[in-house]
């Protein structure tokens, strides 16, 4: 996903309706497509967010320029700009959850 405009530092980006999986259907959807554009979600983490709208668009970076939240209380997700964004700049995210979080990424875990 790429700006269409400026966008500044702390500006909201978008809002993403998410489709929650309870943990016990996780070994279901682990195995389709959709388990590479799920977010952990619920207070310890082990639901799964399917993250609708542009949310599941954003590539990840270890040095992102957007930030996301969720809300568990009205399903959605937020992304934020933490740095000003260049129209025509690519928007990203650390899938890790934290801009400054370091860790392989699951999908790179051997």
């Amino acid at each position: 996903m790429y700006a269409s405009r400026d966008i500044k530092k702390g500006e909201l980006i978008e809002v993403s309706p998410v489709i929650i999986s309870p943990k016990n259907e996780w070994k279901h959807l682990e195995k389709t497509v959709m388990s590479d554009y799920c977010f952990h979600w619920g207070e310890k983490g082990d639901d799964t967010a399917i993250v609708l709208g542009y949310g599941s668009l954003f590539n990840h970076s270890y040095s992102p320029n957007c930030i996301y939240y969720s809300h568990e209380k009205n399903s959605t997700m937020e992304f934020y700009s933490i740095v000003d964004i260049k129209k025509d700049e690519e928007i990203t995210v650390n899938y890790n959850g934290e801009a400054e979080d370091q860790s392989p990424l699951w999908f790179n875990v051997i």
